[in-house]
């Protein structure tokens, strides 16, 4: 018995609206690389709230992923799981959405230019940010997060390191697509593999650049009494200017790996319903 291949093209229900396809390929894409890569989430955040006082001595990355494994076992690593698909999933589909409806607009079906990639990238976080802000790290659940917040600190807090978080996230958009669109390559057997490894380079140069802010957002969340200019005051007063670089290294793995994946399965993913990205 023979079997019909499968088609090269999905054709999707035409009257639904092509920003509707772009979040959805998005949503997506965003499920797969938080799933994968939450592990790496949970180290940089509790590398860069741990206390100097409690921990003497330097603490690195492969310390704390042991010592979680040692006392949470390895599901450990996949804390706070919930809350981040949550805040990711609709948050990627809705940037992803945003980026189609702006590229489209304004450039239509041409390659951007670095100069208007940063734009766009910057623009498509910015929306994201502001209908999606992550709240606090420290709950079991969503809803007891929501709750818990709310009564104790005002549906305010709940924005808390909104300015820290724009100031780390809509650079890196930016920084990222400039390079990755000036990079990748559109049409190639090779194109997904390449256009990853490209989506890694443009992250780490974009994480590095973005690093100080991660730092500053991640202290004003899980301190909600911290404005974002005394959050710097207190960083620098601790740590010295190294204390903005702490959890660099899975910072930027994260961040890199998330994002040449996200792209790499939006851009393939509308490829086959036959939208151009």
């Amino acid at each position: 018995m023979k079997f019909a291949p499968l088609p090269s093209k999905i054709y999707p229900n035409p009257q639904v609206h092509p920003a509707i396809k772009a979040f959805m390929c998005g949503s997506l894409s965003g499920t797969c690389s938080t799933l994968l890569f939450q592990p790496l989430d949970l180290v940089k955040t509790r590398l860069q709230t741990l206390q100097t006082g409690v921990h003497s001595g330097r603490v690195g990355m492969v310390s704390v992923l042991l010592s979680v494994v040692r006392t949470e076992r390895l599901l450990g690593l996949w804390k706070g799981v919930s809350p981040s698909f949550v805040r990711t999933i609709p948050g990627v589909g809705i940037y992803f959405s945003t980026y189609y409806s702006l590229k489209q607009h304004f450039l239509q079906d041409r390659r951007p230019g670095a100069a208007e990639a940063v734009l766009l990238g910057g623009g498509a976080r910015t929306v994201d940010v502001f209908v999606f802000q992550c709240g606090r790290y420290s709950y079991g659940s969503v809803i007891g997060a929501l709750r818990s917040v709310c009564q104790t600190e005002g549906p305010a807090a709940l924005f808390s390191g909104l300015m820290a978080t724009l100031l780390r996230d809509v650079p890196f958009s930016g920084i990222y697509v400039m390079f990755y669109s000036q990079t990748k390559i559109s049409t190639s057997p090779v194109a997904p593999v390449a256009n990853f490894s490209c989506g890694v380079l443009a992250g780490v140069l974009a994480s590095l650049i973005t690093q100080p802010a991660d730092v500053v957002k991640t202290h004003v969340q899980v301190n909600p009494q911290l404005q974002t200019a005394e959050a710097i005051r207190y960083i620098y007063m601790e740590y010295g200017l190294q204390g903005f670089f702490r959890g660099a290294v899975p910072r930027s793995l994260r961040r890199t790996m998330m994002a040449a994946m996200a792209w790499t399965v939006y851009e393939q993913m509308m490829a086959r319903i036959g939208l151009k990205s």
